[in-house]
């Protein structure tokens, strides 16, 4: 009696752990499930990428100024202390009360007008 029981028992076990196990599997198989697990895969991979591109960039600006420095040695070139920083030069903004404003022309692109 004792075994049956045993036996019994461990075939409730085990078919509970089986049909948990098939029912998690076919929940991660659905549509939905899939389609989540894909765009979290791409997503992580778009941030893999994106990291390895910014890395890059930043050796290849280090390297370059460091070129730059080896060239300009080479060269016997040093740089101006006043013309260190780039020099930016302001838009002319295009509104009618600055004095440089020019209207531009306007043309008619209808094709049917000199017909």
């Amino acid at each position: 009696m004792f075994r049956r029981t045993f036996w019994f028992s461990t075939g409730v076990a085990a078919g509970v752990w089986a049909t948990t196990k098939v029912n998690r599997k076919l929940r991660q198989l659905t549509p939905e499930s899939l389609a989540a697990t894909a765009a979290n895969k791409a997503l992580d991979a778009g941030q893999r990428l994106k990291d390895r591109a910014v890395g890059f960039a930043l050796d290849v600006r280090d390297n370059m100024a460091q070129r730059e420095a080896e060239l300009e040695e080479a060269l016997g070139i040093h740089e101006n202390p006043e013309l260190a920083e780039p020099r930016r030069y302001a838009a002319i903004e295009n509104n009618r009360s600055n004095p440089k404003y020019v209207e531009a022309p306007t043309y008619s692109y209808n094709r049917n007008e000199d017909h």
